[in-house]
């Protein structure tokens, strides 16, 4: 009786009469299925399905022309999937077909497939690649509510960062300017970011470290730090200046955005945190302990950029002087040490983690300008030589390193976080310290950008970029994403590429007056590095310029296309010099006419394709 009663139902799964209880447990194929190839792997999105019976779904790949799929993966809670195919310095293709998945474990049918090739990349397309993943962490996985970056990726989903989230927001411009975003959308998660600051917990203006993503309220960092922090707070600044440089259409939305971003700026009592009008400047404050965390802010380190913002404040500043009594105090600031042949100016340890040359010139660009000390360009690409060349020399013998996997900073790490460098390397890199270095050493940066991803990629990439760190020593991978490590990569790549935020940040017009009350002078000593633009010297003479104009002499080793310009010191083009032009090697000169061009600073910008910018300053004392 048994067997017969089988034999029905396969009878009637076979007629095609099958009973319409039994189909609706079966979820729908998933739909708006994408695949997009890289050079050594495919990343896969679709749409969520709509049953919430559906917790997963199963990734099947054919590599017989869509003859033949096997199931690859099961992933859940996600509508992206990666398949690291290893194809680099291959052309292959790949079909894939996805299954939605119940919570019962029943499997839906196939979605309709989708085809890709994979083919070897450019440095310009791994660029973009690095660039574009490494937003997501800032847009798809920004928190919902406030729009602001999530301090990590494997942490508590509601805390915010004060700091990460300045970073985040030059992600997000980053986005709108490559196209990755639409402009409207970019404004209306700047809106978004803005409407929650205004209504954050702030003291005296300024935000705690760590914020509740949903009620703005405070998340204290440690026991005495819960309260403002002066540091994270300039870090947010920085970014909330770009985003007023770049939002500037004269639309209802765009208009308001930068009002709200005017009165955060303003609201900042930066003077406040001198510790009763004291000559140095003090990292936190708690209004439950006051000033017990007793951190004055003295360099070298990351924090630069709080004088540089608290002497540019329009309604809370300092006075222009504190940057030698408070951050340049220090007996030893600058210094006469030479690490593998390079100078470093000021700081110890080889200068010490990477992201002291990163955080405060993520904005603020170097390299027109020079304190007592030093021009920190220089400074800083040479921090930057220091650790590539401590890479190959490799005095611990630590597993990896070399002239292509550099870059030590502060991140996770086997045993947790730390900031390291070289007197404090335990064998941990993190991609984020050579990335965004890319404005100082773009070709070491650049080699490292290629080892990460083709040969450590099936490890290190994740939907999110490049994840936090490594140890090969230990075959330690890191599973996390850091907002602070993540920010940097986008903003400094986009530095490398165009000068973007640069740029913006040194048209806001607050910004020239600070530097020049903080005791730096303009500098037209540094262009770019030598590595990103062999073969080239420029000259502009005489200057300072008294009458009639000045010359530009360029002498190159080997044939370039180029273009010149002459801008003002907001970043704004008033005279073309070459156009595009392709130039062959040797001399060249052009006589430029000053006519009709007020007195004051000027820049000489020579642009290459794919390289950094050449700049030189130059003083037009008398208009023509």
């Amino acid at each position: 009786m048994q067997s017969k009663m089988n034999r029905h139902r396969l009878l009637v799964l076979f007629c095609g009469i099958v009973p319409a209880a039994f189909w609706a447990q079966v979820p729908a194929p998933p739909a708006g299925v994408v695949a997009e190839a890289y050079e050594a792997h495919v990343e896969l999105r679709w749409q969520a399905s709509a049953d919430p019976a559906v917790t997963g779904y199963q990734v099947f790949r054919s590599e017989d022309g869509g003859l033949q799929y096997n199931l690859i993966q099961t992933v859940s809670n996600t509508t992206v999937a990666l398949d690291w195919t290893g194809d680099e310095g291959q052309s292959l293709s790949r079909h894939y077909r996805l299954k939605a998945v119940k919570n019962n474990g029943l499997a839906g049918d196939f979605s309709d497939p989708v085809f890709v090739q994979t083919a070897p990349m450019a440095d310009e397309e791994l660029l973009d690649m690095v660039q574009r993943s490494t937003f997501r962490y800032f847009w798809d996985f920004g928190h919902p509510v406030s729009g602001m970056a999530r301090e990590r990726s494997n942490g508590d989903a509601n805390i915010v960062t004060t700091g990460g989230s300045g970073f985040g927001i030059m992600a997000i411009v980053a986005g709108a300017e490559r196209g990755w975003v639409t402009r409207e959308a970019a404004v209306n998660r700047m809106v978004q970011i803005v409407s929650f600051l205004e209504f954050a917990e702030r003291y005296h203006g300024v935000f705690p470290h760590w914020m509740h993503g949903s009620t703005g309220q405070t998340i204290p960092f440690s026991q005495y730090d819960n309260g403002a922090d002066l540091v994270e707070t300039a870090f947010l600044m920085q970014g909330l200046l770009i985003a007023r440089q770049y939002f500037n259409q004269n639309t209802p939305l765009e208009n308001a955005l930068r009002s709200a971003i005017n009165g955060l700026w303003e609201d900042v009592e930066w003077d406040w945190f001198r510790r009763n009008g004291g000559s140095v400047l003090y990292w936190h404050w708690s209004p439950n302990y006051g000033w017990q965390m007793n951190f004055p802010l003295r360099g070298f380190n990351e924090v630069k950029i709080v004088y540089l913002l608290a002497a540019a404040s329009p309604t809370h500043p300092i006075p222009g002087s504190l940057y030698q009594t408070g951050w340049a105090a220090n007996a030893g600031y600058c210094t006469s040490a030479v690490y593998f042949g390079h100078p470093i100016y000021t700081g110890s340890n080889g200068g010490g983690p990477m992201f002291f040359a990163h955080y405060s010139y993520l904005g603020f660009d170097p390299r027109g300008w020079k304190d007592a000390c030093c021009n920190y360009f220089v400074r800083n690409r040479n921090h930057a030589l220091i650790q590539w060349e401590y890479a190959k020399a490799n005095p611990k013998n630590q597993t990896g390193y070399s002239a292509e996997c550099w870059g030590l900073t502060a991140s996770d790490g086997p045993n947790g976080y730390s900031a390291f460098d070289i007197a404090n390397d335990q064998g941990t890199i993190a991609p984020t310290a050579a990335l965004a270095s890319m404005p100082y050493t773009p070709v070491q940066s650049m080699a490292a950008l290629r080892y990460f991803y083709r040969n450590l990629g099936e490890k290190l990439w994740s939907i999110y970029g490049f994840r936090d760190a490594f140890n090969l020593k230990q075959n330690w991978f890191a599973g996390s994403h850091l907002a602070i490590d993540q920010g940097p990569i986008v903003a400094m790549i986009e530095n490398h590429r165009t000068g973007l935020f640069w740029n913006l940040f040194m048209q806001n017009p607050e910004i020239e007056p600070a530097l020049l009350a903080s005791g730096f002078s303009p500098d037209n000593s540094v262009g770019a590095p030598a590595e990103g633009l062999p073969g080239m010297h420029l000259l502009v003479s005489p200057n300072p310029v008294e009458s009639g104009g000045f010359t530009i002499d360029l002498e190159l080793a080997a044939t370039q296309r180029l273009s010149i310009m002459l801008y003002d010191i907001p970043g704004r083009p008033v005279r073309e010099i070459l156009s595009e032009q392709e130039l062959t090697t040797g001399p060249h000169q052009w006589h430029v006419a000053v006519a009709g061009l007020a007195s004051g600073w000027y820049i000489v910008r020579v642009n290459t394709p794919g390289g950094m910018p050449v700049l030189k300053k130059i003083y037009l004392g008398v208009s023509g």
